[in-house]
This record gives structure tokens, sequence and C-alpha cells, in this order.
């Protein structure tokens, strides 16, 4: 029996539509490979937003078994909207390598906080940010290739995205799943208001263009709960410029490990340390470029920098708190997933398959800088530290957490383990966030 839900509770099933949306209708335990829709009816209220109301869908085996198609969209009583739409797994034949897909967003948001310039700078102040109206897009294909190594030497598309599989070596050739992905991409944000037009050390632009690659080798037993392995990501994206912007480049890379310490007696059925590190540079930042007659520093605009703040790292504080050249942080979970789980007779809970729980308790500590310089990073790094409770639900990891830190706290309800990046920027719209005074 389907069920519809409202309040913050619709933005959250809309969440579980997204990472669905990503997850292979040949995963799903099915009998057949008929297409599966759902459409969920999104309403809540928050004080920035105001009442908003809107709708998403997903079409599971959209064509093929295992691609999909989601989309949603709401307003609000404040002149807020937002639309997305995505494509995911798309095969170009039954042997090919190939996953294509694409995600588009386009948003118009009044009267939100940025950090821009100085503003957004390691020593910056917490009053620094500035209210603004702001008109966004986020687009982009994508071309992953999955290579002929480990897992994925036979049947690497049902390697690529199966749940669950086993580590059977330290090296991309011996286990895991490695690929190559491509994105072409677009992003663009305009800012209205008072201060949006203050000097700043980042470029004027008010879009960016390129092509985004992404190497990354998945050798983690599970992607919803991993208890040993690794995964292991380098992106490496480029703006080539044009006549009227200057061209740049960044590289990130984001390094996590997993270890099992076993059971707790009677308590704990699981108990797993979960380390993470990120860091970023943009090297082109101080070389410079002609446009229009004159001397510009190859420099990305704010949205598009080395960032710390969100749903991933130091999560007590807003997205894009901290931008500049460079960026380096660091992250540490102690997982546990107790012998007690009563949530499958819980209210609510007892509609979905819920087969475990997971309490946790995390820090991170991390920093922004004008140089790539390591002895810099490491120096009055900011920090954030709380608890979270995740849960699978369908299939798909729920987490609610609670951050505070050297400037402010977060709570927060969203979708995947925070190592796990497949919710992305675009996606974090849909969950809730509140400040914690």
């Amino acid at each position: 029996m389907k069920r519809t839900l409202n309040s913050k509770a619709a933005t959250l099933v809309a969440a579980f539509l997204y990472a669905l949306a990503g997850k292979p209708a040949f995963a799903d335990n099915r009998s057949d490979a008929s297409p599966d829709i759902e459409v969920v009816p999104l309403a809540f209220s928050t004080e920035v937003m105001g009442f908003s109301a809107g709708m998403a869908g997903l079409w599971k085996g959209a064509g093929q078994p295992q691609a999909s198609l989601f989309a949603a969209g709401l307003g609000t009583t404040k002149g807020t909207w937002m639309g997305f739409a995505a494509a995911n797994n798309y095969l170009l034949s039954a042997d090919s390598r190939w996953l294509l897909g694409g995600q588009f967003y386009e948003a118009d948001f009044k009267q939100f906080d940025f950090y821009l310039g100085h503003a957004a700078a390691n020593d910056s102040p917490y009053d620094g940010r500035t209210t603004a109206d702001s008109r966004d897009a986020q687009h982009h294909l994508s071309f992953r290739y999955i290579l002929p190594w480990g897992a994925a030497t036979e049947n690497p598309i049902r390697a690529a995205l199966s749940p669950v599989r086993e580590v059977t070596g330290s090296a991309p050739w011996e286990s895991g799943v490695s690929s190559v992905e491509f994105r072409p991409f677009y992003h663009s944000r305009t800012l209205t208001g008072e201060g949006v037009n203050t000097p700043s050390a980042f470029s004027d632009a008010t879009s960016v263009r390129g092509l985004e690659t992404r190497f990354k080798w998945d050798n983690r037993d599970s992607g919803n709960r991993p208890t040993t392995g690794s995964a292991s990501e380098l992106i490496v994206s480029f703006d080539p410029g044009s006549d009227d912007s200057v061209s740049w480049w960044k590289w990130e890379v984001n390094q996590s490990w997993f270890w099992d310490v076993g059971e707790w007696d009677s308590i704990a059925k699981e108990q797993v340390l979960a380390l993470n590190v990120y860091t970023a540079d943009t090297p082109s930042w101080n070389d410079t470029s002609t446009i229009n007659g004159q001397l510009e520093f190859r420099r990305p605009p704010e949205f598009a920098a080395a960032r710390l703040g969100g749903l991933y790292r130091l999560r007590s504080f807003q997205s894009g708190r901290y931008a500049d050249r460079s960026a380096l942080s660091y992250s540490a979970e102690y997982r546990v997933v107790p012998e007690w789980q009563p949530l499958g007779d819980l209210p609510v809970f007892n509609w979905y398959q819920v087969p475990w729980w997971q309490w946790v308790l995390f820090a991170d500590v991390g920093r922004v800088a004008d140089d790539y310089d390591l002895a810099t990073l490491h120096q009055d790094m900011k920090w954030s530290a709380g608890a979270a409770m995740r849960f699978q639900v369908e299939g798909i990891v729920v987490r609610s957490e609670m951050a505070v830190g050297s400037e402010e706290g977060m709570f927060r309800v969203m979708i995947n383990q925070p190592f796990d990046s497949k919710a992305g920027r675009v996606a974090s719209r849909l969950f809730f966030t509140r400040p914690v005074a």
C-alpha cells in the first residue's frame, strides 16, 4: 500500500527517491523488469523559505532495467523555487562498459546567506555573511567507463552497481571497481542585493563551464554499510575560459578507509572505525591571462573554488562557509550497529524494510588557505564534532546528525553515508537542514 506524507517527511521521501534513482533495478531482487514509478508530493515550512510545496517522481527501469529517471520541483511563499531532473545508469549496449547519465538543476533563492570574498577566508568572522537573492544553475552530463580490473574484469556493469562485494586485494587490478568518469559541466550563480559586488580575490564570473574528470577506485565491501576496505577518488576540473572569462583548473583528492573492530559482547553486532582525508588545490590561482585588455588571475568564483562546510566536511558549518585556493580536511567516525533494533515496530518505520540502524560519533577538522602549503593548512584548523543516527530504509541509508563546532551548530536529515558523495551538492537542496543557536 502506498502512502502520502506531508511536512518535512515528504522532502525526506523525495530524497529516498533520488537515491533510489541511482540504484539499479536488478539490485532490488525483483522478479520482473517492469517499470516502477513513484510520485510523492512535497510540503514543508521553514523560516527562510516560508511554506513550500512541490512534487518529486521516480521512474525505475526507464527504458533499460538498470536505468532510472528522477524529477523534482517546488515553489515557496517567499518566492524561492527550484527544479531538478536526473537520468542515471544508461547503457550503450548490453556488453558496454559505459554508464551514461546527467543532472540538470535550476533554482531561484530569495534572501539566503552567502560568504563572499574575504568573508569565506579561514580567518573570517561568522557575521561576515551577505544576505542576497541567488539565481543558480548546475548541469552536467556523465560518461563513466568501468575499467577491466578487479571485480569488474567480467560483468562490469553488475559489479559497478552491486551494493555488496568482496574485498579480495589491496590494489585496483586485484579488487574493487575502478572507473574513469568524464563530466562536461555548466554551473552559474548570479547574486543580487547589497554587498554582492564587494571586491574579491576570486573571479567575478557568474558562470563556469568545462570538463570534470574523475578516477575512482571503490574497494569497499558495501556501499551502504562498509566495514572494511577503502575508497579513493581523484577529481580534476578544467574550465577553458572564454573571450570574457579566464581559464582555470582545480584538483581534488578524496580518500576513505574502513576497519572492522569486531563485536561488543551483547551490545553491538558491529563496530567500525572510518577515516576520511580530503584535499584540493587550484594550481592556476596565481597565473594570469589578459581578458578585455586587463590582466586577470586564473581563478574560479567562490561557488567553484575549494570549499569546506556542509553535508560532508566541517558538518557544523553551512555549505561553502569557507572557500579559497586550497583546502584540507580530516574526518573520523566511530560507527556501531546495536544488537537492539526496535525501528521495525515503530509507526511510520513499520511501513518499510528497516534491517539495521547505526549509532555514530564523529569529528571533523579542516581549513582553507590562499596557498597549498601543508604547514599552513594544519594551522588554525576549524572543527566540528557530533553524533548521528543512521538507518537503512528500503536499501537507502538515511542519516540524521547533530554537529557543533568552533562557530555554530547544525542539525541535518539527509541520505547516504558522509564519505560517499553520491547525493552531491544538487540533491542536498532536497534535505532538511537547520542551524542550531
